[in-house]
């Protein structure tokens, strides 16, 4: 096939400046709504405003008036459209024509504006009114098992309508609670949960001003946080170091021209973020860590030989952690070849990197889901916190990990019971309250669900938000489940692919945006949200609905609760006429929301308590605890000696399966999605130029391939990345991934860990 070098190139500039100016006002005029949008700026991120629907980035103390950054603009200008998916354009719109569509074309259309009702023979969508659509719901849950229905939950759903969502589907009889952490960072939860005693990140963002060091490993905040930028140029400028790991340069983790500083844009100026960039291959980070932490290891006793000052923190090891003997003997054991191979970087690199760790005293680690997103994600996430504990980085100031969150209150929504394996003490807080009977038996993540889905055990599936079926991998199996369910509810600002997989009985419901005012019986209503740092603070929108017809997220959930269940003892129609209720609902669910209502009041809201920041870890042995790594990303035995490792990326125009456009700046790709990322070094292996034009074939575990798992016609971008390692775009590549390949200990996908074959199309 002719080589297709067009619109590839290499991006100069820096991260931020002019461009992202330029590409957020383009952005703005794609969907007519200037106006609307322009006051909604002013409102984004702002006491008394609304919550930017993107990132979950803190704010800061002091704003600016336009607390944004390029893809909050498009967050805010993709909800506040003009445009309108409308009973009219339904009509005139079969699923069978829109499946045809784009996952750009299909969210391009708007708004959605009328609750509608899926009809088999027109294969349309039909508009239908909430009573009646509430009612026939509610019949055939009625009829269906609870444990046959399942309840997912987006991240950007507020607190208030997650915790009416999880006591409406508890009351009906079911723990079934696959959410979009699943597919993220539930390695989190999971692995700090054991190491340190709760499932969030200690720092605050007031920690990056007393930080020497920030290690950011497996993200790229130029795309996926750009807020977070400010605050690296912060540790910049003042002399803090900055070091990146990760298999691809990114530019936000080069340089950043700050679009908020006059000298910047006026001069071409930036601040350079790192020049320190560790290309460790896709999948090796815990080979990376553990060479860290032996390198580490060898420098104290060769230190302590030599009677200089330790590198280790003994006395804080020593009061403070448990099981540093088991990981002093399991990094003894490893052989440096491995670590070499596993990593794909030389033991003289891997040893600098510990060097320059011994040589900072208040040290920060940034992570994303370059971490979390594999077989092994839980024991990454693990060796992070073994190498903070190894100088006592944890519990104090300037020091502790940081987790970075994609969706705005994917961890608010956790906090507040959308929990597949709730603890006995919430269960017996929530029936006491409420006074209602809860189920025991652990419910359904999201792999789980499509399994279930699929062996036709789960019936119903009920979306808050998302996009289920697109984010998930193996769309060849969890397509086909999905069409065979009995009952689906998707409630959505915009229409995705998944709500094209309608079956028997299948409804799409309008909902409020962030951006948009909510009146109820008792006036104009606030949600809340919690961002990465266990900041929990009001929401507000101001703009008019985008259509009479619109329901919340809270009201929507209420009405599903009371047609379901018309005996239930909850007064649902009272939370839902003044959210206030609810929050005093939650404070008397969960002790650590005290005095909610009043504490959302101060601006910037307020810290839910988190021990681990201050040094107390509600572990087993009440100390913060040292879990080796047993479990790799990947077992390359059996695979051909050919294979590459490929991760699952997002572009720079995209919020997850949201494609805002076609472009991908920092990367120099323009206009187009069909793109696999590639080394020089690996393209001269295999005689490849840019340009190139091949296909992806996944590999099973033994080397096999298997029917289906094929991405054709790929063009390769030449990049700066590690060996052995090759990326493509999420959700295009969703096809080469497993439902079979997970995290035992998360169940969250193997997204980032995917063995693969490419081939030139001749």
């Amino acid at each position: 096939m002719k080589n297709n070098k067009q619109n590839l190139s290499n991006y100069d500039g820096a991260a931020g400046g002019w461009g992202a100016v330029m590409s957020s006002a383009a952005h703005v005029l794609t969907q007519k709504a200037p106006v609307r949008d322009t006051i909604a700026m002013f409102k984004m991120n702002q006491d008394k405003g609304f919550d930017c629907p993107g990132c979950a980035w803190p704010d800061p103390e002091h704003r600016s008036p336009m607390e944004l950054c390029e893809n909050g603009v498009k967050a805010v200008s993709w909800e506040t459209t003009s445009k309108k998916a409308s009973p009219e354009f339904f009509a005139a719109h079969p699923l069978n024509v829109l499946w045809e569509q784009s996952d750009y074309e299909l969210e391009n259309h708007g708004r959605l504006t009328h609750p509608m009702k899926y009809d088999i023979v027109t294969d349309t969508w039909q508009p239908v009114a909430w009573a009646t659509a509430f009612a026939e719901i509610g019949g055939v849950l009625r009829q269906l098992q609870p444990d046959q229905v399942e309840f997912y939950t987006s991240g950007r759903t507020s607190n208030e309508a997650a915790f009416l969502y999880q006591l409406y589907a508890r009351e009906y009889g079911t723990n079934n609670f696959p959410d979009c952490s699943n597919m993220c960072h539930s390695p989190t939860g999971a692995g700090l949960g054991a190491s340190i005693g709760i499932g969030k990140g200690t720092v605050e963002l007031s920690d990056f001003e007393a930080a020497d060091l920030v290690i950011c490993v497996g993200h790229n905040p130029g795309t996926n946080h750009p807020r977070m930028l400010s605050t690296l140029r912060e540790v910049a400028a003042r002399g803090g170091k900055i070091v990146s790991v990760n298999p691809l340069r990114e530019r936000g983790l080069e340089r950043f021209s700050f679009p908020q500083s006059p000298t910047d844009m006026l001069t071409g100026g930036y601040t350079e973020i790192s020049r320190d960039h560790y290309q460790i291959r896709i999948g090796g980070d815990a080979w990376f860590f553990r060479g860290v932490m032996k390198s580490l290891l060898e420098l104290h006793e060769h230190r302590l030989a030599n009677k200089a000052s330790p590198v280790l923190d003994q006395a804080f090891i020593d009061s403070q952690t448990s099981g540093f003997g088991a990981l002093v003997d399991s990094l003894q054991r490893l052989h440096w070849d491995d670590i070499e191979q596993g990593a794909g970087m030389s033991q003289e690199e891997i040893a600098g990197f510990a060097s320059l760790y011994a040589r900072h005293q208040r040290v920060i680690i940034c992570y994303g889901l370059g971490i979390t997103q594999h077989r092994n994600g839980t024991q990454n996430v693990q060796q992070l916190i073994n190498l903070l504990l190894l100088r006592g980085n944890m519990g104090r100031e300037g020091a502790g990990i940081c987790p970075l969150r994609g969706h705005s209150n994917v961890q608010g929504d956790r906090s507040v019971g959308i929990n597949e394996a709730p603890d006995e003490a919430f269960n017996l807080r929530l029936e006491k309250h409420f006074k209602i009977k809860v189920p025991r038996k652990h419910g359904h993540s999201s792999v789980d669900s499509i399994r279930a889905i699929e062996r036709q055990e789960s019936r119903a599936l009920i979306c808050m938000g998302g996009n289920l079926a697109v984010a998930m991998p193996d769309p060849q199996r969890t397509f086909p489940a999905m069409r065979s369910l009995d009952l689906q509810v998707h409630v959505a600002t915009k229409l995705n692919r998944s709500h094209l997989l309608a079956g028997k009985n299948s409804y799409l419901f309008p909902t409020l945006g962030r951006t948009e005012r909510d009146v109820q019986l008792s006036g104009v209503q606030s949600v809340t949200v919690e961002d990465s740092m266990s900041m929990v603070h009001a929401s507000t929108g101001s703009l008019k609905p985008a259509s009479p017809w619109l329901k919340s997220e809270p009201a929507i959930v209420a009405g599903l609760a009371r047609a379901t269940l018309p005996a239930s003892p909850v007064k649902w129609e009272e939370m839902t006429a003044d959210y206030s209720l609810i929050r005093d609902n939650i404070e008397a669910v969960f002790p650590e929301f005290r005095e909610f209502n009043q504490r959302i009041e101060k601006a910037g809201g307020f810290r839910l308590d988190n021990p681990a920041s201050r040094g107390v870890y509600r572990t087993a042995t009440g100390k913060a605890t040292f879990i080796p790594c047993t479990t790799e990303a990947i077992d390359d035995r059996g695979l051909p000696a050919d294979h590459l490792v490929l991760a699952t990326i997002r572009s720079h125009d995209q919020y997850n399966t949201t494609i805002y456009g076609m472009n991908d700046r920092y990367r120099g790709v323009t206009g187009r999605r069909d793109v696999i990322f590639l080394s020089q070094q690996e393209a001269d292996k295999r005689h490849l130029q840019q340009g190139d034009v091949v296909n992806i074939v996944a590999l099973e575990a033994n080397g096999d391939t298997r029917d289906g798992r094929v991405m054709l016609n790929q063009t390769v971008h030449i990049v700066s990345m590690a060996t052995h390692s090759v990326a493509a775009y999420l959700p295009e590549a969703n096809i080469l991934l497993s439902l079979d390949a997970y995290d035992e200990e998360s169940m969250t996908p193997a997204y980032k860990s995917v063995p693969v074959l490419i081939s030139k199309v001749s």
